[in-house]
Order: structure tokens, then C-alpha cells, then sequence
């Protein structure tokens, strides 16, 4: 087992079990649980009688490997008899996570003349006259397509479109939970630049938005930049700027604790794929005047050759003000911030405490962070990753579905800066001045109100951007 895997629910098994109905023989399948490096999440009494109980289980493990061993374990045990097992990550998975919903019924002809034909004829002939009557008589005004070729997908990589469905759909979940929203997960089986480019124009009419997502850098960039100009409709790569605005959010807040001036930072990018060049852009237009950014070639700077693309050339125009050249641990020397959305074991204990006085760490490879927060107790002031089991997790539920509901409501022709520096200051905010800590810089996505606050400040810097049509 590495020392960073905790039980966690993703790697849940529920196991049915017959018990003795005895005192004292439930507690000692829980000790046994125990004893096996698992946590003890749910119970449910199925069934009794004199002689047995029947419960499902359900506990946490490390990984795959451990819950399958546990699972082997409970087979040849003493303390009950193993009925069935199933693991609750796949088992939520089965037969898909979304469905589509009628929001009429139609339970005779009349009501089916007027939702299909001959009645839908007149409505047809509306849009087709006016075409803006989309967004009122058709699911256009709340519907979203997730798009995604699958090359790219959490930190898996290149897996292919049918690989990447259940993170679309678990996208089009969230954003209808959070947001009201109805999602589609559309997976193209193409990394052709142009293709995905067409498919989406093509496709474009059904939907108010488009979210693109887990397409590999530097792709994306050109494929956001031509669809946002060439669509009335917002699109939005989630993967950059979601990341980015919730990253910002949390700077924003952890420099409430450690007493610094957003245009005094030194910070240092560590992953120069779409969520570093996207945060580093959100960084920059928020007031940081210091960004050093690095890659697995060190930092990028004026006259480097190696691993250099047309956005890291473009970039260097407005980061590295000194040229500074070296690694990412060199660069780190005297910050005031670490950015990881890089790889495990980037950086060590001894990096940060090489930094400028109370660092704040935000280590995003997910699952398992450049250093772990743990690593850095006593020397690191604030940190952050993408982990739901640590303090701060920077979530891109936080942001997506509130700035696609602010810009559906206000109809935007697209999303701007000024609309995601927005939703940042919306989520920084929605962390009360005297709830405000160092383990509570960022607020957690179940919290209520959250998308509510952020589509409203989408809403309101879109109408002053004159991007809304509403």
C-alpha cells in the first residue's frame, strides 16, 4: 500500500452477510473489517430471524486490488457466511448513469396531436421563421452538450470515446443536480482537429452550450478558440477554465490568511497542459505580476527550444519576467505559491520549506497530489488538491454548472473573462469572513446556494460585457 491511500467510497464493496443473531457477533465482523484496513460506511438489516441476521455492508477500501482481497477474505471467514458482493462503483455505473425524461405525459390522442404530428407542424414553421424561438420552444434554453474525444480523460489519458461516457455522463448529472440543466454526453470517435470542429457546428442547433471536455493540449486550445468564434452559443473548456476560476477562487481566499497582496506573488506552475495555461491566464488577469511556469523540461523561458508549442511561446510574453531558467524545485526558491496540475512527487518537504514565508501549496494532479498536505504540516500555511478526503478540494463542480445557468438565463453569446473572474470572486465569497480558516479556504459543492451565487454573478458580467441577449 503507498502511504497516500486512505479508504475512499470510490472503492466501496457492499457484501451481503449472514450473521449469528448472538450479542457481540455484528461487532466482531466490524472488527474484522477493521483489522483488514477497511471503513465501515453503511448497514442495512435485510433480513432475521432467531438463529440469523442477513445485512448488507457496505465499506471503503484502499484501491481495486484491496477490495477484492477483502472480498476473498470474508469468503473463508469464521465470523459470518458471505452470501453475495458487488462493487458499488460499477454497480452505480450500471445501465448508465442518465436517462431521458418526458416533461409531458401524453395519455391520449389529443395530447399527442399537439406534442408530435399534426400540432408540432406549426411549431416547426415558428422556429423556422424565427429561429430565436429555439430557446423557448425547444430544450435549446437548457441543454448543454458535453463533448469530449476522449484523449485526455482525468488522469487516465488517451482512453477513447467510449472509455470517456461515464465521466460525461457523470458531467451531465452534475450539472442537472446543481444547476437544473439537462447535459448530453457526446463522445466523438475522431482526434482530428477539423473533424471535432464540424461536429460540434453541426450538432450546435439542439444545444445553448457547449462544454468540452478531457481533450489533450494543445488541441484544445485551437478547438475552443475556432468553435467560440464561430458559434453564437458559449463553449467552454472545462478542464482550463473551470479549474482555473475555482483555483482562483482559493488564492483569492488564502491570501486573506496569509496577509499578501495578489500583485506581490511569486508563483510557480508546475504542468504546462490546459489547466496550467488556463490557470496561469486567470492568474494574470486577476493581478499576479510573477508567474514562473515549468514542465517536465523545467521552466519555460524566453529562448527555450525543448517541448515548446505556440502557446507556451505566446505566454512567455506576459510570465517569467526575469527569464528565470532552471527546474521547478530551482524555481521554487523564495515563492510564494505553488501550482502543481502536473504529476506525483513533484516537489518534496524540503522544496516548500526552501519557499518565501507562509507558502500556500496547491497540488491538483489527481488522484494523487505533487506532495501531500500531510508531507507539509508545519511548514506550508494553506494547501489545496483536488482530493475529496483532504481540506480545501478544488472542484470544478463548484464553478461549471453555475456559469452555464448564468449564461443560458442571460443567453450569452459566449463566456467571457470578465464572467469567469466572476464566479471565481462568486465562489471566494460564499467563505464568510468567520468561517474563513486555513482548512476552509474553498467551499464544499454541496454546500447550498453555491451555483445560485455564481450564475447570478455570470449573469450580472455578462449583461456589462454585452455578450447577453436577455
Amino acid at each position: 500500500m503507498d502511504s497516500f491511500e486512505r479508504p475512499s467510497a470510490g472503492y466501496s464493496v457492499t457484501l451481503r452477510l449472514r450473521i449469528e443473531n448472538k450479542p457481540g457477533a455484528f461487532a466482531r465482523v466490524c472488527e474484522r473489517f477493521g483489522s483488514l484496513g477497511a471503513s465501515l460506511a453503511e448497514v442495512t438489516l435485510v433480513d432475521s430471524d432467531f438463529a440469523h441476521t442477513v445485512r448488507d455492508v457496505t465499506v471503503s477500501c484502499r484501491n481495486e486490488a484491496h477490495s477484492m482481497s477483502l472480498i476473498e477474505e470474508m469468503r473463508s471467514s469464521n465470523t459470518a457466511v458471505l452470501l453475495q458482493a458487488h462493487d458499488d462503483t460499477f454497480e452505480l455505473h450500471r445501465g448508465g448513469k442518465i436517462e431521458v425524461v418526458s416533461r409531458s405525459v401524453i395519455k391520449n390522442r389529443d395530447q399527442l396531436s399537439r406534442a408530435y404530428t399534426p400540432g408540432v407542424a406549426r411549431v416547426c414553421l415558428e422556429l423556422q421563421k424565427n429561429p430565436h424561438q429555439a430557446y423557448t420552444y425547444s430544450l435549446k434554453g437548457n441543454c448543454v452538450a458535453v463533448v469530449s474525444d476522449g484523449t485526455a480523460v482525468l488522469g487516465l489519458g488517451d482512453i477513447g470515446p467510449k472509455g470517456a461516457i461515464p465521466v460525461m455522463e457523470g458531467k451531465a448529472m452534475l450539472f442537472k443536480q446543481f444547476a437544473g440543466i439537462d447535459g448530453f454526453p457526446i463522445c466523438l470517435d475522431t482526434k482530428d482537429t477539423e473533424e471535432i470542429i464540424r461536429a460540434v457546428k453541426n450538432i450546435a442547433p439542439v444545444f445553448g452550450g457547449v462544454n468540452l471536455e478531457d481533450i489533450s493540449a494543445p488541441r484544445c486550445f485551437e478547438i475552443e478558440e475556432r468553435l467560440r468564434a464561430e458559434l453564437d452559443i458559449p463553449v467552454f473548456h472545462d478542464d482550463q477554465h473551470g479549474t482555473a476560476v475555482v483555483v482562483l477562487a482559493g488564492v483569492l481566499n488564502a491570501l486573506k490568511i496569509v496577509g499578501k497582496d495578489i500583485a506581490d506573488l511569486k508563483i510557480v506552475v508546475n504542468g504546462f497542459g490546459a489547466s496550467g495555461v488556463a490557470c496561469t491566464k486567470m492568474l494574470l488577469k486577476a493581478g499576479v505580476k510573477n508567474v514562473i511556469p515549468c514542465d517536465t523540461a523545467g521552466s519555460i523561458y524566453r529562448g527555450r527550444t525543448e517541448r515548446m508549442n505556440s502557446m507556451k511561446e505566446k505566454l512567455l510574453t506576459v510570465t517569467n519576467p526575469d527569464n528565470f531558467k532552471g527546474t521547478v524545485k530551482e524555481a521554487l526558491v523564495g515563492a510564494d505559491m505553488f501550482l502543481g496540475v502536473s504529476s506525483p512527487g513533484a516537489i518534496t518537504r524540503a522544496d516548500v520549506a526552501r519557499m518565501n514565508r507562509d507558502p500556500i501549496i496547491f497540488a491538483l494532479a489527481n488522484p494523487t497530489p505533487e506532495i501531500l498536505p500531510d508531507e507539509v504540516k508545519g511548514i506550508a500555511r494553506v494547501t489545496a488538491t483536488g482530493r475529496s478526503d483532504y481540506a480545501n478540494q478544488v472542484n470544478n463542480a463548484l464553478c461549471f454548472p453555475g456559469i452555464f445557468r448564468g449564461a443560458l438565463d442571460s443567453r450569452a453569446r459566449d463566456i467571457t473573462d470578465g464572467m469567469k473572474l466572476a464566479a471565481a470572486h462568486a465562489i471566494a465569497d460564499a467563505v464568510s469572513p468567520d468561517r474563513l480558516t486555513e482548512d476552509y479556504i474553498i467551499p464544499g459543492i454541496f454546500e447550498p446556494g453555491i451555483a445560485e451565487r455564481v450564475a447570478k454573478a455570470v449573469y450580472e458580467a455578462a449583461v456589462r460585457e454585452n455578450v447577453a441577449r436577455l
